[in-house]
C-alpha cells in the first residue's frame, strides 16, 4: 500500500487537532497537554509534538495526517513534520487577524525547507470579526492573484469541509504537476526564494480521486 503523508498546520487554536481528529478512521495519536501560556487564553490545552490520523484510500492508498504544533517554540517538530510531507495545508483563523503574521512566519519557515503542494484553509469563518479570503492572502504575503495557492473555507468540525480540502489539495497538484516525482520533503537549498509562491511538481497518484 502506498502512503501519502500530509502536514495540516497553522497557528495556535486554528483547528489543527480538530481536523485530524474528523479526518482520521483511526484512534488519532495526539500530544496534547494543558497549556500553561497564554495559550491557555484560547484553549485549555494545546498540542506540543503533533497529532497523527489515517484513513485509507481504496485499497493501494493510505493518506497519513500529522497535525503541528502551533507555537513557534516547537518549530523543530515542524521541520522533523515537513520534511517527510508530501503536501500541507496552512490553517488561518479567519477572526483572528492579529495571528496572521505568525501564520505568514509558518508559510515562510515551511517553503524555506521543502516545495511541497500547499493550500490555505480559512476556518472560524462563522465567528464574529472573520475576513474574507483577500484579507487573509493579504495578511500572508499574497499582494496579488499571480502564484496564489489555493485558499477554501474548511470547518474542521465537518467531516464534509476537511474531505473537500483535502480534495481540492489533490486536484491542485494534479492540475499543476508534471510527471516528474518528487521524494517527500525535497529540500529547496539555501539559494533559493523564501518566497511561499515556489511550486512542487510531486505527482499525486489520479486514483486518489476515485
Amino acid at each position: 500500500m502506498e502512503t501519502m503523508r500530509v502536514v495540516v498546520t497553522g497557528t495556535v487554536g486554528a483547528g489543527k487537532s480538530t481536523f485530524v481528529r474528523t479526518f482520521s478512521q483511526t484512534p488519532v495519536v495526539d500530544t496534547e497537554r494543558k497549556a500553561t501560556d497564554e495559550t491557555s487564553l484560547l484553549k485549555k490545552k494545546t498540542t506540543v509534538a503533533f497529532d497523527f490520523g489515517t484513513r485509507a484510500l481504496g485499497r493501494d492508498i493510505e493518506l497519513q495526517v500529522y497535525g503541528t504544533p502551533g507555537q513557534s517554540r516547537f518549530d523543530f517538530m515542524w521541520d522533523l513534520l515537513i520534511r517527510r510531507a508530501h503536501a500541507y495545508i496552512l490553517l488561518v483563523a479567519a477572526n483572528r487577524s492579529n495571528s496572521f503574521n505568525d501564520a505568514r512566519d509558518i508559510l515562510t519557515f515551511m517553503n524555506q525547507r521543502v516545495q511541497v503542494p500547499m493550500i490555505i484553509g480559512m476556518t472560524c469563518m462563522d465567528l464574529p470579526g472573520a475576513l474574507g479570503q483577500e484579507h487573509i492572502l493579504f495578511g500572508l504575503g499574497y499582494m496579488n492573484d499571480k502564484h496564489r495557492p489555493p485558499i477554501v473555507a474548511v470547518n474542521p468540525n465537518d467531516r464534509t469541509s476537511v474531505f473537500e480540502a483535502l480534495m481540492v489539495l489533490m486536484a491542485h497538484q494534479i492540475f499543476h504537476g508534471d510527471s516528474s516525482k518528487l521524494h517527500p520533503g525535497t529540500i529547496t537549498g539555501s539559494n533559493q526564494p523564501n518566497s511561499p509562491n515556489s511550486r512542487s511538481t510531486y505527482q499525486w497518484p489520479k486514483r486518489q480521486l476515485s
